[in-house]
């Protein structure tokens, strides 16, 4: 458990530079200019990353209320 949790902290100091964008936002970010642009582009990333992260957490609890069920059993 904790390689996974050390190999995810690393992932997370890594950065990569990622474009995801809609023709509309590139469109409307190549308006803007390139520092808006750059921070739009980090507002979609934060805003597609969210619900991983929250189902990352719930699937990391039900992992260990399971764990627990399991120990309690024995």
């Amino acid at each position: 458990m904790k390689k996974i949790i050390a190999f995810l902290s690393l992932l997370l100091l890594i950065s990569v530079s990622l474009y995801s964008q809609c023709s509309l936002c590139t469109k409307t970010a190549a308006q803007l200019g390139e520092k808006p642009a750059q921070g739009m582009n980090s507002g979609i990333i934060y805003l597609m990353a969210t619900p991983f992260v929250i189902m990352g957490y719930i699937g990391y609890r039900w992992f260990k209320d399971q764990q627990r069920i399991k120990r309690s059993q024995q």
